[in-house]
């Protein structure tokens, strides 16, 4: 159940952070709540698990420290998780929190206002936080449902994870996240209104988008599967309009990330100095070399090609313009993922949830370990890498001193066992216990 006083003290805390204040550092000398593991994945880097430890958690939210044994402090709440596995909270780099793909699709753009899609928002929020997911990407939402909903979760007001939002992705006129395939007065009413040409105009719409409260960019530098148009999955944007994006969000202090299937896309987009590639379809060499000397991050999003296939194979939820390109790119994703691993390029964990069904993003999990990740690498990509590609590197993604108290429980050993994750019965975000079974 939701602690609401401990969810206001991790309000209080965060907001401590922001303005500087003194309040956390007096905040967290107090212990509030003793989480007791019976083991605990100490460092997601090598797997390195530790028995029987008691993590020390602060009024405020935050992790004071770890001690060894099972140990108790006057006024502190225990929780009893010795039977359990115990690891850092999981991070999902790509989702869409306000939608989720069904036969009703097409039917829904024109249907669901903003205010509609906030409140599939709320629900899909915390479904993803009861999988274990205590922070999460959006990439790609209406600019007012989604940081709406960002707002409620960061003031305590709904169950959700840490939201990180670029809001309606920048993309050209027609291109992927522009409106197609509708009358063309529909199309006009359901344009994204960043939708840009020449590089002048993709400069304003990067710096409006900035202006709107995105966190982040996203980009379609090329087709991709789910719009409805027959125009491939190759670059859309010219060279230029990606240099453009690119120079414009990173002067304002925004990171890039940009959907991209086709190599060149991919590639165009690594040149202009996007940081991270979502998808990568179709990474060839010069893809794998220039990720690496940009020190880009890949997020393959491989539950979302199977998805796509298996929709496509079943009939029913994909128009034909879309069931052609599942079939071309699903296969593709999972052929790319193990080149990339070859490679030793940087992966972050991804789903694009919402593609798929919510809650299940843990599935991604086996998708990485059958391309030949072992699972601790595996959970090290939703945890430490992922946490350092949102910028939250200091923030969380480990169970150590001075981070957000993000942490799960679950049955079984994963870094045996990835699909233990498949089921969390103990979730705490930001201190707050959200699940405790």
């Amino acid at each position: 159940m939701l602690q609401r006083a401990k969810i206001v003290a991790a309000a209080l805390g965060a907001l401590a952070m922001l303005t500087g204040s003194s309040f956390a550092q007096d905040a967290s000398s107090q212990v509030a709540t003793i989480i007791h593991a019976g083991r605990l994945l100490a460092d997601a880097s090598n797997g390195r698990v530790l028995n029987e430890q008691s993590i020390l958690i602060g009024a405020d939210g935050r992790i004071i420290g770890i001690e060894a044994g099972y140990v108790t402090r006057d006024g502190a709440d225990v929780i009893d998780q010795r039977n359990r596995f115990v690891l850092p909270g999981l991070i999902d780099s790509h989702v869409h929190l306000t939608s989720e793909l069904g036969p009703d699709q097409l039917l829904e753009e024109v249907q669901l206002s903003p205010s509609d899609q906030a409140m599939r928002g709320v629900a899909n929020a915390h479904t993803t936080l009861r999988a274990g997911f205590t922070t999460v990407a959006d990439l790609g939402a209406n600019n007012d449902a989604i940081f709406a909903l960002r707002r409620a979760v960061n003031e305590g007001r709904v169950m959700g994870p840490r939201i990180v939002a670029s809001g309606a992705a920048i993309t050209p006129h027609g291109g992927h996240a522009d409106a197609n395939g509708f009358a063309p007065d529909i199309v006009d009413a359901l344009r994204n209104p960043n939708a840009c040409s020449g590089a002048d105009d993709c400069r304003r719409a990067t710096r409006r988008q900035i202006q709107a409260g995105a966190d982040v960019i996203k980009i379609t530098a090329t087709g991709g599967v789910l719009s409805n148009t027959a125009a491939g999955v190759e670059q859309q944007f010219t060279d230029a309009e990606l240099a453009a994006i690119v120079e414009s969000a990173h002067a304002m202090g925004r990171r890039v990330t940009a959907h991209a299937h086709g190599a060149g896309g991919i590639n165009a987009a690594l040149r202009a100095g996007v940081d991270s590639i979502e998808h990568g379809s179709y990474t060839d060499a010069d893809s794998l070399r220039l990720l690496r000397r940009t020190d880009a991050y890949l997020v393959p999003t491989i539950l979302a090609g199977v998805t796509v296939e298996e929709l496509a194979a079943a009939g029913g939820v994909l128009t034909p313009a879309q069931a052609v390109k599942a079939r071309e790119v699903g296969s593709r994703m999972r052929q790319s993922i193990q080149n990339a691993r070859r490679a030793g390029v940087r992966v972050a964990f991804g789903t694009d949830s919402g593609v798929s069904r919510h809650g299940l993003n843990a599935r991604e999990f086996q998708l990485l370990v059958e391309g030949g990740y072992t699972p601790t690498q595996a959970i090290r990509m939703a945890t430490i890498d992922a946490a350092d590609h949102l910028q939250l590197g200091n923030v969380t993604g480990r169970i150590a001193a001075g981070y957000a108290a993000d942490i799960i429980a679950v049955d079984g050993d994963p870094t045996q066992d990835v699909g233990v994750l498949m089921n969390v019965p103990f979730v705490m975000a930001r201190g707050a216990t959200f699940q405790n079974e």
